[in-house]
């Protein structure tokens, strides 16, 4: 197809095949292969032609990252649809692992996503603190919340006071705990302010913490020692965390 007849197409079609062929050099040949040239190059074009439809390699990744989070997103939805609407903790496992599953079988998308060093230019900056900010708004971050405010609705978790909250987190955890009630109020979640206290906001971090770790550790090979099936290994971390809330038996 030549660039003339590009041209005749609608943008949103062109830009989308742009992404396309970006997404296709990333899966086979990881994030540096994605270069402008080489998708002009496969598309048949110039490669100044394509800064008519992306500012920069930055910006397209960044409209790639888009694209993924909503095929992610798709596949948890798919998931969750399969649980009882009633069941929260359900709800949370479906996404956990179906979470997992999606990096196996998509790991240079999972690198680029979650595991990029510049993903900083995917943040957004916090007005009142000036700090950068990973923001939500990606369908894994909105499903994730999603979920998360659903089981704190349903259920009361067993949590130590806040004062065993670590002293140098709780500026952050503070911070964060306004953006995630807006979130969760946004999804239509009536979650009362207290059921989100700093216990339950340092929760949320160290089950995201423990989930990526695992889920990296095991996309990129990373175990200290040859585990040959890491998905007992999995699901015993996913039991620990609901047994540490208290939710074990509801699971």
């Amino acid at each position: 197809m030549t660039e003339t007849t590009r041209r005749d197409r609608p943008r949103a079609d062109t830009e989308r095949e742009i992404r396309q062929q970006a997404r296709r050099l990333l899966v086979e040949q990881g994030r540096e292969a994605v270069t402008l040239r080489a998708i002009a190059r496969e598309l048949g074009i110039t490669a100044p032609a394509l800064y008519r439809y992306y500012d920069s390699r930055e910006d397209l990744l960044r409209r790639v990252i888009d694209d993924i989070c909503v095929d992610l997103g798709a596949e948890l939805t798919a998931d969750i649809g399969q649980i009882d609407e009633h069941d929260a903790v359900g709800g949370v496992l479906a996404v956990c692992r179906g979470f997992r599953r999606w990096a196996l079988a998509h790991p240079q998308e999972f690198t680029l996503v979650f595991a990029s060093p510049d993903d900083s230019a995917h943040c957004v900056v916090d007005d009142s603190t000036g700090k950068m900010l990973r923001p939500a708004k990606d369908q894994f971050g909105r499903i994730f919340l999603n979920m998360a405010g659903k089981l704190l609705a349903a259920h009361e978790l067993l949590l130590p006071d806040e004062e065993h909250v670590p002293e140098e987190l709780r500026g952050d955890l503070i911070a964060f705990r306004g953006t995630l009630l807006a979130q969760i109020k946004q999804e239509g979640i009536e979650l009362p302010e207290q059921a989100l206290n700093l216990s339950v906001v340092y929760l949320m971090l160290q089950f995201w913490v423990r989930l990526y770790g695992q889920v990296a550790l095991e996309v990129f090979g990373r175990f200290p020692f040859a585990v040959t099936n890491p998905e007992p290994l999995f699901e015993s971390m996913l039991t620990q965390l609901l047994d540490d809330i208290g939710l074990a038996d509801a699971a």
